[in-house]
């Protein structure tokens, strides 16, 4: 059974006021206090505690789960509960994991006459596009089920500037935003616009073509490039500086 659970701190007739977190729960829908709503304008209530279940729960009974064709088991990596400096985080203010461990791996795919490999061996730590795959409770623990093409790169380390890349991937550490305009005025956070330049760090080793054979790519690492906007998965490193891996599809052009 696939649902999907989110945690609402108010909701009200007036439309969805907070949600404090989105996290997997045994319980298919429950609302703890629920008041009527009046028409009309004369009154409105709110209920609290909705909660609507995220991930399909694989029953005990099943000990075992192999991924097909070119897809992985990953065991996702928990959430940090606390901040570096040792305060409790809210769920709200929890990051969702964008990383874990290939658990379980494929067969691979056939591409032209040639069979192709999963690239990625259990044991190995990866970091996969934000939105892909299908989360599945097993073991007692979440696991998402994704294809190769989506995982972004492989991580052993705890710093995103280390990734890398597989596929056609191109990690970028993001140029920094201007702090004045053109006249000399002072942007503040909050109108600084996000640059869409920066400089290449890491590329994988190409697209597969039709005939299963590696396409190198054409951008390499110390590259300043120009890349489309809102492309890719955004990464904030050790050192504070903002990175993103994206297709190299999405790159518009090296800047000299």
């Amino acid at each position: 059974m696939a649902t999907a659970q989110l945690t609402a701190s108010t909701i009200s007739a007036k439309g969805f006021v907070s949600f404090e977190g989105l996290r997997a729960s045994s319980s298919t829908v429950k609302a703890s206090t629920f008041a009527p709503l009046r028409q009309n304008g004369l009154s409105t209530r709110s209920f609290r505690g909705l909660v609507v279940k995220a991930a399909t729960v694989v029953a005990p009974k099943y000990t075992s789960l192999k991924p097909l064709g070119d897809r992985v088991l990953v065991k996702i990596k928990v959430p940090e509960e606390k901040s570096v400096g040792g305060i409790l985080l809210p769920t709200s203010a929890q990051t969702k994991p964008q990383g874990g461990e290939v658990v379980a791996v494929g067969e691979g795919r056939i591409i032209g006459k040639s069979k192709v490999d999963i690239s990625v061996k259990t044991g190995t730590q990866i970091v996969y596009s934000k939105y892909a795959g299908t989360e599945v409770e097993f073991n007692g623990s979440n696991h998402l089920i994704l294809k190769e093409d989506d995982i972004v790169g492989i991580l052993d380390t705890d710093d995103v500037k280390d990734i890398k890349p597989l596929n056609d991937r191109v990690l970028i550490k993001v140029a920094e935003a201007e702090e004045k305009t053109a006249g000399g005025l002072l942007l503040t956070e909050a109108t600084k616009e996000r640059p869409s330049i920066g400089t290449v760090i890491a590329v994988g080793p190409g697209p597969l073509d039709e005939e299963g054979n590696r396409k190198a790519l054409s951008v390499s690492p110390g590259n300043t490039v120009l890349y489309s906007k809102y492309a890719g998965n955004d990464f904030k490193g050790s050192d504070d500086s903002g990175y993103i891996a994206l297709r190299a599809s999405d790159v518009m052009a090296v800047l000299s």
